[in-house]
């Protein structure tokens, strides 16, 4: 029954720790990104007013993304836990995922943060997109990316800090060092997964 979230910058690495916990703890990794595109896919009804601002390019309002959030985690592969990756991402998604858990008489069991040196994530982010081909992600375009998700992350950070909640992860190094650490990191404060913890076995 474990509930994480996980936050850290673009180049931390983070869609691929996601992967890596949600095998390790057996939960869904929820990603926003992922629930927008199969409900879009799927043409349910808050697929389709989601993709009626999309189409506009505007951005999807908080109202209809804690809505589809809402929906996901009462699937129930969601029900015995889960990892949540994009979202929330403002202080009133904070609070409305507060609403969604204590409705189920539940709530998170830690914040993971990869922090990772901004010139270290510039220089994988420049990389990433020469043998990507995509050269619009000049060095000045992905430093306000960062930028702006420091702006928008600081302030969550805060709030789940203020509840004890975070634990800060070196996100730079080996794919698999970095597992080790957020997992050792859980560990001592009992957050397990059900093969590592010896009451399972």
């Amino acid at each position: 029954m474990t509930r994480l979230l996980l936050v850290g910058p673009p180049g931390a690495g983070k869609g691929t720790q996601a992967a890596r916990l949600s095998g390790a703890f057996g939960v869904p990794a929820v990603s926003t990104g992922d629930i927008f595109r199969a409900n879009v896919a799927g043409e349910t009804p808050l697929g389709l007013e989601a993709k009626s601002y999309m189409d506009r390019g505007e951005y999807v309002p908080d109202s209809l993304t804690n809505a589809i959030v809402h929906d996901r985690l009462q699937e129930i592969d969601a029900a015995g836990g889960f990892l949540l990756d994009g979202y929330p991402r403002t202080i009133e998604q904070v609070h409305e995922l507060d609403s969604i858990l204590s409705q189920d008489g539940t709530h998170l069991d830690a914040v993971v943060q990869l922090v990772a040196d901004v010139d270290e994530v510039v220089s994988r982010l420049l990389g990433r997109a020469q043998s990507q081909g995509r050269a619009d992600d000049t060095e000045e375009v992905i430093r306000h990316r960062l930028e702006i998700y420091e702006a928008q992350t600081a302030p969550l950070v805060a709030v789940y800090g203020e509840r004890g909640l975070v634990v800060e992860i070196d996100g730079l190094g080996a794919v698999d060092a970095v597992t080790e650490r957020i997992l050792a990191a859980l560990a001592e404060r009992g957050i397990v997964p059900d093969a590592l913890d010896p009451a399972s076995v």
